[in-house]
């Protein structure tokens, strides 16, 4: 294990340890929230500095805007990629960010976390329950009204979902405000969203059509993963030529990660940016997303693209794309022909 491993992992047993018990129950204010007028300064803490993780954040953003539209949220994240993210966000109002590398900049990461100690905030959310820096970042804001993360008996007893990274907060939050006094909310969770703007949706198309030069439906898959998540290039061409095969009438087009890679040593026709939002445009104009668990797949899933997740290491109940006729598949134990059907089906109703 390398120093900078030993290091991570010392430090994540520590907070661990000395956030075990906190936030273990929701607060109970004496005053109960009689309106959502009541709720004017929010901070939810997500202070993780990965692409899909602030993309799986979106939901809740929307949620808190539709249940309290007059609102200014605050974020607590690491890193800068979430101001590209809810760059189209109004209602976000300071981005307090963590640098992405603490010990290298402990001043600064010192004096970060006393700026969550400037602003009385209405109610405060910690989005990961497993997150011992959400559970601290919740415990040290001020505020009316906190949610430390954990979810409920209530929730597990009453939605099969509730594992989902994006929607466990959601119902969270739902339950917590009905315990308050306010109405129940049975609406559907959003979905993700980066909201690009009809201009990026443009570009996007533009893009796509210079790599296509046709008026056919595209599917862009992107081979890249961290780890183990990864699939190797064997079968990554293995599905490829299926592809080729089952959808005659579509484009099939690579897009390429930062690494400028490719699993299936180029053969398709691919596209190459560093630029979260172009990409989403591009993605916006496919017809499908086909990709190993990744921050890219959930760029697809917030570019409002019908989106294919495989998954052989990582939960799918808990990082699953969903919304737009998205879907998880597990590879573990199912087979290339189950996923080319399920893929059929998809573009059936979506083309």
């Amino acid at each position: 294990m390398s120093f900078k491993k030993a290091i991570n992992s010392l430090r994540f047993k520590v907070m661990g340890r000395l956030t075990k018990n906190v936030g273990k129950s929701y607060t109970t204010p004496n005053t109960p929230l009689t309106s959502t007028s009541q709720i004017k300064k929010i901070l939810i803490s997500r202070p993780n500095h990965k692409l899909g993780n602030q993309l799986l954040l979106t939901p809740l953003i929307q949620e808190l805007n539709n249940t309290f539209p007059n609102s200014k949220i605050d974020l607590f994240v690491k890193g800068s990629i979430a101001r590209v993210v809810y760059k189209n966000y109004k209602q976000i109002n300071t981005i307090i960010e963590l640098p992405r590398k603490p010990f290298n900049q402990l001043i600064k990461y010192g004096f970060t976390w006393l700026k969550l100690k400037k602003t009385k905030y209405d109610l405060v959310i910690n989005v990961d329950k497993n997150s011992s820096s959400g559970k601290l970042s919740t415990k040290f804001a001020r505020s009316t009204y906190k949610l430390f993360g954990d979810v409920d008996a209530q929730i597990i007893n009453n939605f099969d979902d509730y594992e989902h990274l994006s929607k466990y907060p959601i119902y969270n939050l739902r339950l917590y405000l009905q315990l308050l006094g306010l109405p129940k909310n049975n609406t559907d969770v959003p979905v993700l969203d980066i909201k690009l703007t009809n201009s990026e949706i443009e570009k996007g198309k533009e893009i796509l059509n210079n790599i296509t030069k046709n008026n056919k439906p595209t599917i862009c898959i992107y081979t890249n993963a961290t780890g183990n998540k990864c699939y190797d290039e064997i079968w990554w061409n293995t599905l490829y030529k299926r592809l080729l095969n089952e959808f005659p009438n579509h484009n099939i087009i690579e897009m390429l990660p930062v690494e400028n890679i490719s699993r299936i040593n180029f053969k398709a026709p691919h596209f190459y940016s560093k630029d979260i939002r172009e990409m989403g445009g591009v993605l916006n104009n496919t017809a499908a997303f086909i990709a190993a668990d990744n921050g890219v797949m959930h760029l697809a899933s917030a570019s409002l693209t019908p989106t294919v997740g495989f998954f052989k290491t990582t939960n799918e109940a808990i990082y699953a794309p969903y919304g737009n006729g998205s879907f998880a598949i597990n590879t573990n134990n199912t087979n290339i022909d189950n996923w080319i059907a399920s893929i059929k089906n998809l573009l059936d109703k979506t083309t």
